[in-house]
């Protein structure tokens, strides 16, 4: 079983390479890792360390690969109280539904007994031309509160 259990969530492929280069950081400090790009809730662990990265489209919306999980998540309403995670949201602030995505899989997990840890990131690809810029930043002292 891996130490963190991330899983991407994105239309464009940027959420893709936010979740790869982070996965490479984790992996630096010496964490194992596994990485889901749109999984099915029965791959998922139902204890441990999660990471989510998602890019919001449309209307606030979950990138279609994450879909089917959100749907399972509400479905079969699994008890996370096992699960701690860190999340981080991509999208434009050009939207008013800036970020909505990744709140909204916050608020389930949270809903279902799972515990964030550290502050959710919400990077603005408006003003971050590089989205694995301050995930890096993030990731670096996400990585100093699993310890």
């Amino acid at each position: 079983m891996s130490d963190i259990t991330l899983i991407s969530g994105s239309t464009l492929g940027g959420a893709e390479y936010v979740a790869e280069h982070v996965e490479e950081k984790l992996k630096e400090a010496d964490f194992s890792t596994e990485l889901f790009h749109g999984p099915e809730l029965y791959e998922l662990p139902t204890s441990g360390i999660w990471l989510v990265v998602c890019s919001t489209h449309g209307a606030g919306e979950l990138p279609d690969n994450l879909q089917p999980l959100l749907e399972q998540i509400e479905d079969q309403q699994p008890d996370l109280s096992n699960v701690r995670f860190g999340a981080i949201g991509l999208g434009s602030s050009e939207y008013d539904t800036f970020c909505g995505a990744i709140r909204l899989l916050d608020q389930k997990l949270t809903d279902l007994g799972a515990k964030r840890i550290g502050d959710l990131l919400e990077i603005d690809v408006t003003q971050h031309e590089i989205p694995e810029d301050p995930a890096e930043v993030w990731a670096l002292n996400w990585i100093n509160l699993l310890r």
